[in-house]
């Protein structure tokens, strides 16, 4: 193998898994017999961390709570999380793959995860709609920097 193949960059998936998962229903039964249609609200967090030489897990967490005006109909939380191969890779370019590409990944498991979930609690399932993860590093980043300078 010559030396330029060898310091080729690698980024592969090794493994997908549910790391967590809960989902809580505190108003049954009597919250299946409301008409109303809830307000969904969907939060969003997303860790990384080397785990091994060239190996890094990368959690993220969608919590997912359906409310009514009087009483929480449900509330689901969901961690999905990989283990990637990153090598050769720059280390300043590693932080945004874990807070950018790996999440990309991962969402649209986590998001199949939530709405079976959802459905096998007896309620419609929740579709949750695509994430921009690199808007939502960016914004990060841009406020670490702000409280660093604050």
């Amino acid at each position: 193998m010559s030396e330029q193949q060898e310091l080729q960059p690698v980024f592969s998936i090794e493994k997908i898994y549910v790391k967590d998962l809960s989902l809580e229903v505190p108003n049954a039964p009597q919250v299946y017999l409301e008409a109303a249609q809830p307000e969904i609200d969907m939060q969003l967090a997303s860790e990384g961390k080397q785990i091994d030489d060239g190996f890094f897990e990368v959690a993220l967490t969608v919590t997912v709570t359906a409310k009514l005006p009087e009483k929480t109909m449900f509330l689901c939380e969901v961690t999905e999380a990989g283990i990637f191969r990153i090598e050769n890779v720059p280390t300043e370019d590693i932080e945004p793959i874990l807070g950018v590409a790996c999440p990309n990944i991962l969402f649209p498991y986590a998001r199949e995860t939530v709405s079976n979930l959802v459905n096998r609690a007896g309620f419609p399932p929740v579709l949750l709609s695509p994430i921009n993860f690199e808007a939502l590093y960016m914004q990060q980043r841009a406020q670490q920097a702000e409280a660093g300078n604050a």
